[in-house]
């Protein structure tokens, strides 16, 4: 458990300690060792939040990332990665750093929001198609014009050919 605890990751603490992953497994979901199923949860939460604690550093601290040109190394920089300080901000503080605050997981057919927000897309939908509608009667009306044009001539051409057979 110490050493599932210290990482996080069953497979790290099995080689550890020297045990099979299957033989922890068994052990953990062995009847009597609730005990064992328990503290192994702990553990793992435990070692979850030493890799939060890892990418929260990463995020604020940053890394450093070589500049290379033409296989010569010309310095370092700095790489501050924004967007895994967002993610964690938004998990760790969701009601602060959510948009709005809302919670868009709960978001589902039914719910308020979810259903006044499919309201406004479908209002806003119908208004964007009843504008577009004339443009695209008249694309429709003047390709079928052309059409009609195009197999007059077609016609005219065909008659003038049987015509000129006679």
């Amino acid at each position: 458990i110490a050493a599932l605890a210290a990482t996080g990751i069953v497979t790290q603490a099995a080689r550890e300690i020297g045990a099979s992953l299957e033989a922890l497994y068994a052990l953990r979901h062995r009847k009597g060792a609730e005990g064992f199923s328990a503290a192994w949860e702990e553990a793992i939460d435990r070692g979850i939040s030493r890799l939060e604690d890892c990418a929260l550093e990463r995020a604020i601290v940053g890394e450093e990332r070589p500049v290379v040109s033409h296989g010569k190394l010309l310095g370092h920089w700095q790489h501050y990665d924004t967007q895994l300080l967002t993610f964690l901000l938004r998990q760790r503080r969701p009601k602060r750093w959510n948009a709005g605050g809302a919670h868009f997981a709960n978001l589902k057919p039914g719910h308020p929001v979810y259903e006044r927000l499919k309201r406004e897309w479908q209002i806003e939908t119908e208004k964007i198609a009843a504008a577009k509608r004339p443009a695209i009667q008249a694309s429709v009306h003047a390709k079928v014009e052309a059409m009609a044009r195009h197999r007059l001539a077609e016609l005219i051409k065909e008659k003038e050919l049987e015509e000129g057979e006679e």
